[in-house]
């Protein structure tokens, strides 16, 4: 075998290499990558139960119930669509009514929302980028608020 063709031979198998190292990480990322969605983004593209994703929006004023002292029930509204929440386990202290809000967990079959984290803004001018972008789309984005 020749020089140059050992050297084109070396070159084509790192880059077989290369390219089943990158299909095994895409592989692999599959599993973990979670989609960020708004209630009207839900309600448009009828999700599949049990789809792992993101929701972000308001919490709707008067919709949070406390079931007992580790369940809760509120609602995630963007102002065209509405979805309701279930989480068990503790709220961070920042959750309110008419806060922004991000859960993340999966989709039930009754249409609801079965969150395992829930995430609050963390200070008064905070709201997730996603979760802006979405209210403006829907004009409900009040202007004096600010993203970081």
């Amino acid at each position: 075998m020749t020089r140059k063709r050992r050297r084109l031979l070396l070159i084509f198998s790192a880059l077989g290499v290369l390219g089943v190292a990158a299909g095994l990480v895409l592989f692999a990322l599959n599993d973990t990558i979670v989609f960020f969605r708004t209630p009207s983004e839900l309600a448009a593209e009828h999700a599949v139960p049990g789809t792992r994703l993101r929701l972000g929006g308001l919490v709707k004023d008067g919709s949070v119930v406390k079931q007992d002292n580790a369940h809760v029930r509120f609602v995630v509204t963007d102002g065209g669509g509405e979805i309701a929440v279930n989480y068990a386990g503790l709220l961070p202290d920042l959750f309110r009514e008419g806060q922004g809000v991000i859960a993340e967990g999966t989709l039930e079959t009754d249409g609801s929302f079965r969150a395992d984290t829930v995430l609050a803004k963390h200070d008064e001018k905070y709201m997730p980028k996603e979760v802006a972008d979405a209210l403006k789309k829907q004009g409900v984005w009040k202007e004096g608020e600010a993203t970081r």
